[in-house]
């Protein structure tokens, strides 16, 4: 007789080898073709409802690991609040809008574009991101998530633009919106304004200059020991194209300052800067003489004459001055910055911008008419030099705010354009009370919104752009009064739900308007439309109106938003703003981020750098469960590394999951749950004993999900496999599962413990290893009530 005949050797089909890549499209059509999405749906009537709103990735490209990374966090959200016992809907969207859209557009239609009306435009913009949804809804069901992939919502959808356009009215007729000249982000490669969300930082090397402005009032009445002296206020700015555009240098009041005496000139600066100003004049070591002394306050409403125009510069007060660089005296342009015209509106400055839309000098600046402003800054510094008003000139590398789509520098400039008031209804202060009933988490997220709704200026909402929602507002063309009624609004929201926001372009004012409108101001009949559209970050922050207030089963606040921490800035903002701004809450009770995506060590990926990583190679290379794996394996809430090192071991920790797993199907060949099932308190003791750890595991697993750790959940199951498992109790086992009579006790005592234990394994890993769970389930014994996919089952 051949002795191992009569052992009970492993007997199983599950293969050893994943071939994850090979394997995972055939379970994507099998899911596919069993409605997974639906059945979980179904199985979940009546259980409580838990809503993760989508956040729109925008329609252009294919996908890139960061985003492949927040749909699988939030894949891994929603399969665990469905096997949790909630019924977890998930209803995916896109961004459709926008200016790269716009250009990529342009460049495809080339010379045709000329001849092609603004409705033509814009339906070749919406068959462009049609078709980059397409692509990029394939890529992100590649990944293994499940959702209403077929049934999404799209800010270009007819509908989700009508609900647009109805938001709009809303503020609008509650009085938060109002058109007013201020200075805004502006990109003159695009020729529009920008919100604060649609701006980077990148480093950017700028000529920082040190410039005299002569005084002209008789300093001597205020400050009498400096009679008869030739007194001049010293300023610092780092663009020196806007000093054609100043109109007054500020001070600080509590600032102690110095009329410094050197080479035959009085010099005023502040007392704590002299040393560093000296050097950057390249005078240390000079012999100088301090004349006088005195607080900032003395110097309000004295003037200088501007070193290059035929004007003067009003000396004021400001509490933004600081100490950290320049002088302490602080060059002031209305027209060129935030802090700038808000003081200047305090002491009633003219809101000055000599600049087009094209980032040229206009007509009013001879000297430099035309010239575009980062190319003037070195005409102008050889004004001021001849002008004998430049001291100093550095270098200097530093963070300058950046245009998020074409990547160039942008300017700040003072343009015509509709904004939202953060405080004449109160909005500020609403929307930051409502930060503090949402859950933000990390908590340091609270922090992080909090200050920027509490610093941020009004909400700059048009764009000088053609791809977008239209800002619906009419004027009459006798008095150019802005008309926007109820009944104006419910027409054009009726209208948009029908043909689309295309319609505003394809119509006339008097064939959009209601028949018989007068305008209520001077009686005329005749009217005009605004050309300027919505920002697109009002676009997607209506979409707790447009998708959690209109679709089935859905209701809002949501329970959750997650997307990358650049949101807080982003669609967090947008949506908090507009929410609050129009329903008195917050759209989410919790808030999640994540970090981004970084190389090996720990550098920010760029094209340039070479150190891309393309999720679509790990797929073809490991499969998408290995992507899935390596989000689950991290702590998201922190930037993630990646890297070929990283991946393989990742591949390593998979493998001896998956082994582990064989190893005890293989040994479940034989064993019928229903039949051969051994009682808890027939059970041997080390079996008692792993269903007891097993107990712990699911309460530790079950926990993490739970608070959105699933770098926690993880390695609690990969350590049970590699420690508790295969290393101890799988490793005892073997001798009894192997020569114990294939009935016996004993061993049915084993395959009950193992049951257990790869069945519920199995339901914990499912939602971060949704293929190979799967498959684990597929090859678990048959027995009563099993359900055709794990993911229509719920946690042990």
């Amino acid at each position: 007789m051949n002795y191992k005949d009569t052992l009970n050797l492993p007997q199983t089909p599950f293969p050893m080898k994943a071939n994850l890549s090979q394997k995972e499209p055939d379970m994507l059509r099998r899911w596919e073709e069993m409605r997974i999405y639906d059945k979980i749906r179904e199985a979940s009537q009546g259980r409580p409802v838990y809503i993760l709103h989508d956040g729109p990735p925008y329609a252009n490209g294919n996908i890139h690991l960061g985003t492949a990374m927040n749909k699988v966090i939030k894949d891994m959200v929603i399969k665990a609040k469905n096997m949790a016992g909630l019924d977890c809907l998930y209803v995916p969207g896109w961004d459709c809008h926008g200016l790269p859209i716009e250009h990529q557009v342009d460049k495809e239609l080339g010379e045709r574009k000329e001849g092609l009306s603004q409705a033509d435009k814009r339906r070749a913009c919406r068959v462009y991101a049609e078709r980059f949804v397409d692509v990029q809804r394939q890529q992100f069901k590649r990944l293994g998530g499940f959702g209403e992939w077929e049934n999404p919502y799209l800010t270009m959808h007819y509908e989700y633009e009508a609900i647009t356009v109805a938001e709009f009215c809303k503020l609008f007729l509650s009085g938060d919106v109002y058109k007013g000249k201020k200075p805004v982000y502006w990109c003159a490669t695009c020729k529009t304004a920008l919100a604060e969300a649609e701006v980077e930082y990148a480093d950017h090397t700028t000529p920082s200059i040190y410039v005299k402005f002569r005084m002209i009032s008789d300093v001597a009445a205020v400050r009498p020991k400096l009679a008869g002296e030739t007194v001049s206020v010293i300023i610092w700015t780092t663009t020196p194209w806007t000093i054609p555009a100043n109109l007054a240098i500020a001070f600080h009041k509590d600032f102690q300052y110095v009329a410094l005496k050197i080479r035959g000139e009085v010099l005023i600066l502040a007392k704590d800067l002299v040393d560093y100003c000296l050097d950057a004049f390249g005078f240390r070591g000079e012999a100088y003489e301090v004349l006088d002394e005195f607080p900032g306050a003395v110097m309000e409403g004295l003037k200088c004459r501007h070193p290059l125009i035929d004007r003067e510069s009003l000396l004021i007060l400001a509490p933004f001055v600081t100490l950290e660089a320049g002088t302490g005296c602080v060059h002031i342009a209305p027209g060129h910055g935030q802090e700038d015209y808000e003081i200047g509106m305090v002491y009633g400055l003219d809101n000055y911008a000599p600049v087009d839309a094209d980032g040229r000098f206009t007509p009013d600046v001879k000297d430099f008419a035309g010239q575009f402003v980062f190319d003037a800054n070195d005409a102008v510094n050889d004004k001021l030099r001849e002008a004998g008003a430049l001291l100093g000139r550095v270098d200097i590398d530093h963070s300058y705010p950046h245009c998020w789509r074409c990547k160039e520098p942008i300017i700040f400039r003072s343009t015509e354009q509709w904004f939202i008031s953060m405080e004449k209804n109160g909005l500020r202060k609403k929307a930051l009370e409502a930060i503090d009933r949402v859950q933000w988490i990390p908590a340091w997220g609270r922090d992080r919104i909090y200050g920027m709704v509490e610093n941020r200026p009004d909400w700059c909402i048009s764009r000088q752009r053609l791809w977008g929602v239209p800002i619906t507002i009419f004027y009459c063309r006798q008095c150019q009064q802005e008309l926007l009624t109820p009944e104006i609004a419910d027409r054009i929201v009726a209208l948009v739900r029908e043909h689309g926001a295309d319609v505003w372009f394809e119509r006339t004012a008097k064939e959009l308007m209601p028949a018989g409108t007068v305008c209520p101001s001077c009686g005329g009949v005749e009217f005009t439309k605004e050309t300027n559209i919505l920002d697109v970050w009002f676009d997607s922050g209506v979409s707790h109106a447009a998708v959690l207030e209109t679709r089935q089963r859905h209701r809002s606040p949501a329970d959750l938003y997650l997307e990358g921490s650049d949101q807080h800035r982003g669609w967090f903002h947008s949506s908090l703003l507009e929410s609050v701004g129009t329903r008195g809450q917050a759209p989410y009770r919790s808030v999640l981020t994540h970090g981004f995506v970084v190389d090996g060590d720990g550098k920010k990926m760029s094209k340039s750098v070479g150190n891309v990583v393309d999720p679509q190679e790990i797929i073809d290379r490991y499969g998408a469960e290995i992507l899935r794996l390596w989000v689950a394996a991290e702590d998201y809430t922190a930037d993630i590394r990646i890297s070929e090192e990283i991946l393989k071991r990742l591949v390593e920790a998979y493998r001896r999951i998956r082994n582990t797993g064989r190893f005890i199907l293989g040994n479940l060949y034989d064993f019928d749950p229903e039949r051969d099932r051994v009682a808890p308190a027939e059970m041997l003791d080390i079996d008692r004993w792993a269903l007891l750890r097993l107990k712990e595991i699911i309460r530790r697993v079950r926990d993490a999900y739970e608070r959105y750790q699933f770098h926690v959940a993880f390695y609690t199951l990969y350590n049970f496999c590699t420690v508790d498992l295969s290393a101890l109790y799988l490793d005892v086992l073997k001798d009894r599962l192997y020569t114990s009579r294939a009935a016996s006790r004993e061993r049915r005592s084993a395959q009950t413990a193992m049951m257990t234990i790869l069945d519920a394994m199995t339901r914990l890993l499912a939602p971060i290893l949704t293929f190979t769970a799967e498959e684990l389930w597929g090859a678990l014994p048959p027995f009563d009530g099993k359900a055709s996919s794990v993911h229509l089952t719920q946690f042990p």
